[in-house]
């Protein structure tokens, strides 16, 4: 007879699943340091007499790398266990952020030494990024899928809501250098922990083949799927004037106008705690059309660069952050659903690296660019522009209609479904409407 325990085992949804959950529990961690560390880097540049084009150049720093080494890292991920190199960028990322923490406590750091750290910073996450999105979406069923990626950023979401809030609270309390060494050690702790994840549901990769033919199979199956590349490039856009904004504006604003660090943690833990209410509602929410709700909701996208060049008080900030992050969070379980869906997992890693490639491309020189264009244009008007650009790329990437048709359904698909070519992306793929970060 089947006891009331065993029941309730057998039932048990794919997000309770062991991998699940340690990649659930590593991201918490990494998220809880990393997002008071961002504040913590642009105010030791400030602190040590750099402007804003300083602050620019030092999150371009760390930008720039992903784009050099996005595509090697996405074809090592899907050849090698993804668990190991997800665990090696993480001992990196622990070294680099432990010697920028070094640098800041021992005096005044130069510009170009904090550059060099955030750029093995970034050369980890090159590395990290398509390994852990591949493990990620290769951990749960197609029917548990949507369910399972919201309550991985619900509970992601709420560390970085956390982190933000207390990391510019501990900026201002004990000073940049400190928070710095905590996100190194929030990295020693997730590497230990994403050491114990099983890769044995993995099939075993074909062997002989080379990383260039990985890496063309990859870039088939990217440019197979009209929704897949349109969205990457509105997000190219997207991501490079939001990242502006929020990391070389932002802090000029809050030091400006809102009371300095505190205020502009409160408002990015504002911004976190949105994505967790969206994540929470993803989770009982299935729209049948994903990637057109999801789009639509990249709209509210815009709110925080507009409410910055304002600059509004603290309290409409906050509350333009929080429905932006809710908004963008439909989209990230939307898309994650989609991907799951519609690519082999045995090249979820290098069509993942092919998105984040393109979603990052553009960062760099729009972080080192901010500068500038304040200096040209004043700080207004370039955050108006960032605005503009988000409510552009959405609307155009709209008129594409596989974006507006692509269509949930539950069986996943299979691996030996062939590639649809690029010329014949136009039309229906697979058992819905044609085939985004």
């Amino acid at each position: 007879m089947t006891s009331a325990a065993d029941s309730r085992r057998a039932h048990r949804p794919a997000p309770s699943g062991r991998n699940h959950t340690l990649l659930t529990t590593a991201s918490v961690v990494t998220s809880l340091g990393s997002h008071g560390a961002l504040i913590a880097a642009s105010f030791a540049v400030l602190e040590t007499g750099g402007d804003g084009g300083d602050v620019g150049l030092v999150a371009a720093a760390r930008t720039l790398p992903l784009v050099l080494f996005l595509l090697i890292g996405g074809a090592i991920a899907d050849r090698l266990p993804r668990h190991r190199v997800m665990v090696a960028a993480n001992a990196l990322n622990c070294s680099s952020q432990g010697l920028f923490a070094v640098l800041v406590l021992a005096g005044e750091p130069q510009v170009w030494q904090m550059m060099l750290l955030s750029a093995l910073g970034g050369t980890g996450q090159a590395f990290f990024g398509p390994a852990a999105e591949g493990m990620l979406l290769s951990s749960v069923t197609a029917e548990q899928a949507g369910r399972a990626f919201a309550l991985f950023r619900f509970a992601t979401q709420g560390a970085t809501m956390t982190g933000a809030a207390i990391g510019g609270a501990l900026v201002a309390v004990i000073g940049p250098g400190w928070v710095l060494a905590l996100d190194a050690v929030a990295f020693a702790v997730a590497g230990a922990l994403r050491a114990f994840l099983d890769v044995s549901h993995i099939p075993p990769r074909e062997p002989g083949r080379g990383m260039f033919s990985d890496l063309r199979d990859g870039w088939r199956e990217f440019t197979g799927r009209t929704w897949l590349w349109a969205i990457v490039v509105q997000f190219s856009l997207v991501n490079a004037v939001v990242v502006a904004a929020d990391a070389v504006y932002g802090p000029q604003v809050a030091r400006d106008h809102l009371g300095g660090a505190a205020a502009w943690g409160l408002a990015l833990g504002l911004y976190a705690a949105g994505n967790a209410a969206g994540a929470l509602l993803m989770m009982r929410w299935r729209p049948r059309r994903m990637l057109l709700v999801g789009v639509v909701c990249v709209f509210p996208f815009a709110l925080p660069s507009a409410a910055l060049a304002v600059p509004v008080p603290l309290s409409l900030l906050c509350v333009a952050m929080f429905v932006s992050g809710v908004s963008i969070e439909v989209f990230g379980v939307s898309w994650m659903t989609a991907l799951h869906q519609e690519i082999p997992e045995e090249k979820l890693s290098r069509v993942s690296a092919y998105d984040w490639i393109g979603s990052v491309s553009l960062v760099p020189l729009a972080s080192a660019l901010a500068g500038p264009a304040e200096s040209s244009f004043g700080r207004p008007a370039a955050l108006w522009g960032c605005a503009a650009l988000v409510v552009l790329a959405t609307a155009a990437v709209l008129c594409v209609r596989d974006v507006r048709d692509l269509t949930r359904r539950t069986r996943p698909v299979t691996t030996e479904r062939p590639v649809v070519a690029p010329e014949a992306a136009a039309g229906p793929a697979a058992t819905g409407p044609t085939a985004g970060g």
